[in-house]
C-alpha cells in the first residue's frame, strides 16, 4: 500500500515509518528540515521537505506520492513545553491541526486516496466531570481553562473535520506519550525536582508508549469504521500513583507536594487541571475495531523499561 506520513520525524513519526515500511507499505514520509530527510531514507522511505502549512508545497508532495492512506502526525512541540503558557506552546500545532489538517485533507482527496488517519489526543478535551475514565460518546469538557480553550478548540475542528471527510477519516486519540524522543523534558524536570504532585494528584492519565502509538496508525490503514478511537494504555492511573513510580523508574528523589494554590502560582490553571481533575480514556473501541492492542500494556512496565526503547527493538517488549 502506498501511505504517505505527514510529520514523519516527529516522536511517532520516527516509529511509524519503520513499522510501515517493515509491513511492506510503500511509504513517503514528509519533514520541515532537511537535515532530517536522510533519518527518513535510512528507514526506507522517500522523502518530502514540506511545511505542513504551505498548501502548495504540500499538494506537490502529496500528489508525487500518490498515497491510497495520508496519515497526519504533525506537530510542533518541543522541549521547551510550558503549562503555565499553554496556549503559546500549543500554538503552530493547533495551526497543524486546522490550516495544515486542510492542506493535507485537500491534497489527500485530490490524489484520490481513499483513507486519512489523523491524530488527535485523549485527557484534557474530555469532560472533567463524573467516572475517571471516558469513551469516545463522552463529552468535551465545555469549560477548559482558558489557556487551554485554543487547543480544545482546534482539537474539535480536526476531529469534526476528519470524520466528516468525503474519504474515510479515522481520528486516533493518543493518550499522553512516553519513549524515546517524548520522555526527556519530563524525566529532567522530575530529576531536578521541579514536577511536583499538585493538590489531591487526582487527575487520571491514560499513557501510551510512542510505539504502540505507531501501531495504532498500522492498524487503522484498513481496519475501524470511520470514526475517532482512544489510543491508550490499559492502566488508567491518577498523577498520584503513576509520578512517584516514575522518578523511582529514573533514580529521582521523590516527587514533592504542593497544595493546589501554589501550583496555581508555580505552573498556573492548566497544569492544576491536568494533575488534579483530568479524566482517563479507555481504549476497548481500538482493540475491538481496530484489532489493535498496546505492546506495553502498563505504564508501569514501560516506566521501567520503556522509555528508551527503540524503534530497531521490533516495536514490542515482549
Amino acid at each position: 500500500m502506498r501511505v504517505l506520513v505527514a510529520g514523519a520525524t516527529g516522536v511517532v513519526g520516527r516509529q511509524l515509518v519503520p513499522q510501515l515500511v517493515a509491513a511492506g507499505h510503500q511509504v513517503t514520509g514528509t519533514t520541515r528540515s532537511a537535515a532530517k530527510a536522510d533519518m527518513i531514507h535510512a528507514a526506507g522511505a522517500e522523502a518530502a521537505v514540506v511545511d505542513g502549512l504551505d498548501a502548495v508545497g504540500v499538494g506537490e508532495a502529496v500528489a508525487k506520492a500518490e498515497p491510497e492512506v495520508v496519515i497526519h502526525q504533525m506537530t510542533a512541540l518541543s522541549g521547551d513545553f510550558d503549562l503555565r503558557h499553554f496556549a503559546r506552546t500549543f500554538a503552530t500545532t493547533n495551526e497543524l491541526r486546522t490550516s495544515g489538517l486542510d492542506n493535507l485533507l485537500a491534497a489527500a482527496q485530490a490524489a484520490g486516496a481513499r483513507r486519512i488517519i489523523a491524530q488527535s489526543f485523549a485527557g484534557f478535551p474530555t469532560i472533567r466531570s463524573g467516572g475517571p475514565v471516558k469513551t469516545e460518546d463522552d463529552p468535551y469538557d465545555p469549560n477548559p481553562p482558558a489557556e487551554m480553550r485554543s487547543a480544545l478548540e482546534a482539537i474539535k475542528y480536526l476531529e469534526r473535520t476528519v470524520v466528516a471527510a468525503s474519504l474515510e477519516g479515522i481520528v486516533l486519540r493518543y493518550g499522553p506519550l512516553y519513549g524515546p524522543g517524548s520522555s526527556d523534558v519530563m524525566v529532567d524536570i522530575l530529576k531536578r525536582r521541579q514536577f511536583p504532585v499538585i493538590g489531591n494528584g487526582a487527575g487520571v492519565w491514560s499513557f501510551l508508549h510512542v510505539q504502540d502509538a505507531a501501531s495504532a496508525a498500522v492498524a487503522a490503514l484498513d481496519r475501524g469504521a470511520p470514526g475517532i478511537y482512544n489510543v491508550a494504555d490499559d492502566e488508567p492511573a491518577p498523577v498520584s500513583v503513576w509520578l512517584p513510580v516514575l522518578a523511582r523508574s529514573v533514580g529521582a528523589k521523590p516527587p514533592l507536594r504542593v497544595p493546589a494554590w501554589l501550583g496555581r502560582l508555580m505552573a498556573g490553571q492548566a497544569a492544576v487541571s491536568m494533575m488534579t481533575q483530568v479524566r482517563g480514556a479507555s481504549n476497548a473501541k481500538a482493540k475491538r475495531e481496530l484489532g489493535w492492542a498496546p505492546a506495553w500494556p502498563t505504564w508501569r512496565d514501560g516506566f521501567a523499561r520503556g522509555l528508551y526503547a527503540t524503534a530497531g527493538d521490533g516495536g514490542s517488549p515482549r
